[in-house]
This record gives structure tokens, sequence and C-alpha cells, in this order.
């Protein structure tokens, strides 16, 4: 008998295109157009971009609130910092903060402005056992020092909370609930968004992180512990450490994520957006609130296209009122996909507004696919490679500038998907590099995310304790 074989032809697919680039590291400006790729040294060898212009202070005036010895640990600590900490290996040196180094300011630091948290006080919220109660009342007692601070018949600037170590123990976080609903709240998120009722920044200085109390878990270095302060410090007092080099003028580079308010249920959702200028400089603005479902819907929140419409007229038109003028460009970034009807909102309110161009990026970090290479180190920061029409870019990696990979994990590429817009892929991936420099809570190096999309995050934690009657301060300076 013979027998029948079917021969089947194998599929054969298209190899996909690859290919590679190698981005350079993006440079920052300091005081008098001088340049460098790191922060640290940039503020060392030429002092804070602002230096010089109406924006530079020459003094600072701290203010403390926490217990009697806190407050004197604290402003010791901060005294002690501002003559100078010596790095170590990986660590650059931290040169101080006086008129003749680092951020080139004074600090003053009265003792007419501190404001004491009595033991009576620290007694009266610990023997709250309710957490609920115990939280509220410990910031019912912080509202009054921030009043009282704030009359003062003396200038201010900062505002440095130094919570007792036992008082921060007990209200550090309180889970409880309401209607049923669980609610999580943190302390650090809300004295934020009390604090900025007075308008004033404000700085969270633990008792072990100044040595008060002994610390159960390894501090950081203290030069970088000043390296952070001192650059939060700065910007919140209305400084600006560094500015982009490349970055097109009148661009407004946006971060897009939701978050659920406070108390409300699980299907409701919040936008929130960060708007940053091409000097790095931010606005917040929380958007509306809406309905979405995780459980029969996607994952990821989504808008629809009346909602994309008008969130992103409400950006323009805050812009328009901060800054007097519509931004030539917009980049608009989001961490998850743009659906048809969300971009479609976002593209409409673009052309009707008479923003020239514009760009909208899909970004998300990838542990999907990965460059191998050849040696002992990871891929540069900065490599960037394509794999059919699907790209990626490494912001963290190794960092030649500084000879070393500072992060510690296998990095990860970001996956940069979805644009629709005017700019190149080089030119995307470039501005998300110089992105990733901005971030002025802190003197690294670089991080990992856009600085918008960053922190469209976690300023949304914040803006849970803002209740919806309450407009939140636009400026990024009372999130960080």
């Amino acid at each position: 008998m013979n027998t029948v074989v079917n021969k089947i032809k194998p599929l054969e697919l298209n190899r996909p295109k690859l290919s590679a680039q190698y981005f350079d590291e993006p440079k920052l400006l300091f005081a008098d157009n001088r340049e460098h790729s790191d922060p640290k040294i940039g503020i060392a060898l030429y002092g804070p971009r602002s230096l010089g212009t109406s924006r530079h202070k020459q003094e600072v005036h701290i203010g403390f609130i926490g217990t009697g010895e806190g407050m004197t640990a604290a402003r010791k600590f901060y005294s002690d910092l501002t003559d100078g900490v010596a790095g170590d290996t990986g660590q650059i040196s931290f040169p101080g903060c006086k008129a003749d180094r680092g951020f080139r300011c004074e600090l003053r630091m009265d003792d007419n402005l501190f404001e004491a948290i009595t033991r009576k006080e620290t007694i009266e919220i610990l023997g709250i056992t309710n957490q609920k109660e115990r939280f509220e009342r410990f910031l019912g007692v912080l509202q009054t020092k921030l009043e009282l601070l704030t009359q003062r018949d003396y200038p201010l600037d900062y505002i440095v909370f130094v919570p007792p170590n036992d008082l921060f123990k007990k209200c550090r976080v309180a889970d409880y609930r309401v209607q049923k609903i669980p609610i999580h709240r943190d302390l650090r998120r809300a004295f934020k968004a009390l604090a900025m009722k007075f308008h004033k920044p404000t700085q969270i200085l633990q008792e072990t992180t100044i040595g008060l109390v002994d610390s159960r878990r390894q501090l950081d270095h203290l030069s970088r512990i000043a390296w952070n302060l001192f650059t939060g410090l700065y910007f919140k007092v209305e400084g600006l450490p560094w500015s982009p080099v490349g970055l097109t003028p009148g661009t407004c580079f946006i971060g897009i994520s939701f978050f659920r308010p406070l108390g409300s249920a699980s299907t409701l959702r919040s936008s929130v957006v960060q708007a940053f200028d091409e000097n790095g400089e931010g606005l917040v603005l929380r958007g509306p609130t809406f309905h979405w479902n995780s459980y029969q819907e996607e994952r990821s929140p989504h808008l629809s296209e009346e909602m994309a419409h008008e969130l992103l007229q409400m950006v323009l038109d805050r812009y328009r009122s901060e800054r007097r003028q519509l931004p030539r460009r917009v980049v608009i970034h989001k961490s998850s996909r743009f659906e048809p009807e969300e971009r479609s909102g976002f593209e409409k309110a673009l052309c009707a507004s008479g923003v020239e161009q514009y760009d909208l990026v899909s970004l998300r970090i990838s542990n999907d696919v990965r460059l191998i290479r050849a040696g002992q180190y990871p891929p540069l920061r900065g490599a960037s490679f394509n794999v059919g029409d699907i790209s990626y870019l490494y912001t963290t990696g190794y960092i030649p500038e500084i000879g070393g990979y500072p992060h510690g994990h296998v990095p990860s590429p970001l996956q940069v998907a979805d644009h629709i817009g005017d700019a190149s892929d080089a030119q995307i991936k470039q501005e998300i590099l110089l992105l990733t420099k901005m971030n002025f809570n802190s003197a690294d190096f670089a991080g990992s995310m856009p600085i918008d999309l960053r922190f469209s995050r976690l300023v949304g934690n914040i803006l849970r304790e803002i209740p919806a009657e309450q407009s939140p301060q636009p400026k990024y300076k009372y999130y960080m």
C-alpha cells in the first residue's frame, strides 16, 4: 500500500530589522552658562544655575517643628553640613553651603523660628489607641504649629519638621475603614498636603538621620544626604540648581498618571499632570475624576476622548496663565499605551489650541528584551536599539563619566512605543535622557524615568490627601 505524505512548506517569517545607536550623555547648565554632565561637580565648580539672578537668595531662613532636643540637633546638623562633607569611594564630596561654596547662600536658623511639640502633646497623642484618631490628632497638632510658625514676624523661607521618633513610629501610617472602604494614610503625604495651605515648602528630617536616635537601617553616606537635602532646599526656596542643555525653547513636557482619591470607591480615579518647561520647572495639576473598574476593564486606566481633550485643555490654559503664552511644542509622556479615543482627544485639543508641534510617547520599563555587552559591565546609559518597529533606550547602565554603574541591578531599557508626532526618534530619546537628569529632589547623576512621568506618580500620592473642594498648589516645590 502506498502512503501519501503531505509536505507542508515551512512557515517563513521576516527577520526583524535590528539597529543600534548610542547617545552621548547630555550636559547641564550652571552659573555663568558653564556646562557639566554631573550635577554635583557642576555645583561644586561653578555654583547653581540661578546664581547672580533675582531667583538666588543670599540668605535662607529656616524654621523648625519638633521637640526642643530634636530642633536643636537638626539645626546643628544643618550647620555642620554647611562646612562641607568629605566623600568616599563612589561618593562625591559635598562642598558645603556658604556664600563662597556650594549653593552660595547662608542659612539663618533663629530661635524665634522654633515651634516645639511638647511632651504633654506627645503623651496625649500616644495615649490614643484608635489609629485614625491618633493620626488625625497628630495632624491637628502639626497644623497648629504651622499656623504659629508662619504667623511670626520673622522672615521664613523653609520649614524643617523633625517628628519625635516615638510619635513617628506610631503615626507614620494609619490603616482603617470608613463605610467599609479601606483607607491607607501616610504621615509624609498628609503633612505635605497640610503644609501647602501655608505656602511654605517643607522638609521632613527624621531623628535617626540626625543621629539623635539609633537607626536600625543602614543610612546613606553623609555626603549623599547633604547633597540631596541642599539640592532640594535650594529649589524649594525658588533657586534653580541647574538647567538642561539642548531642549527646544517653548517645549512643554507633560506626564500623565492616575490615582484613587482618599476614601473613594475602588472604581474611582483622578488624573494628575506634571507639566515641565524647557528649564525643568514644573506645574502640578489635578485632572477630572472618572470611574474605572480594573476588574471589568483593563488594569491601566484610560481617558475617554472627551476627558483627554478636557485634561489637555486645562494644562494649556494653566501654562498660558503662568507663562503668558502657549508652548510652541507639547510632548506627552504616558506609562501606558495610548488608546484610540485617548489619542484622538489629545490630538484634537492640540490642533485646536494653536500649538505648532506635538509628540505623544508611551514609555515603560521593559524586562523582555535586553542588550548583552561584551565584558563585565552592563550596557552603557544612552545605548539605544530598535527591534522592528519597537524602540528601546537605556536610561540606566554603565556611566563612563563616573566610571561605574550606580544602580546595583541588571539594567532594563525603556520601551519607547506609540510615538506619534513631529520629532524624530533620536530627538525623543535625547530628550528622555535629559529629563532623567532633572530631579531636584536629589543630586544623583540621573534617574531611570523622565522627570514628568516619575513625579506625576509621586505627586498623586499627595493629591490623595487634598480634598476635592481644595485647589492644590501648582508649584512642584510643595510636593517634594
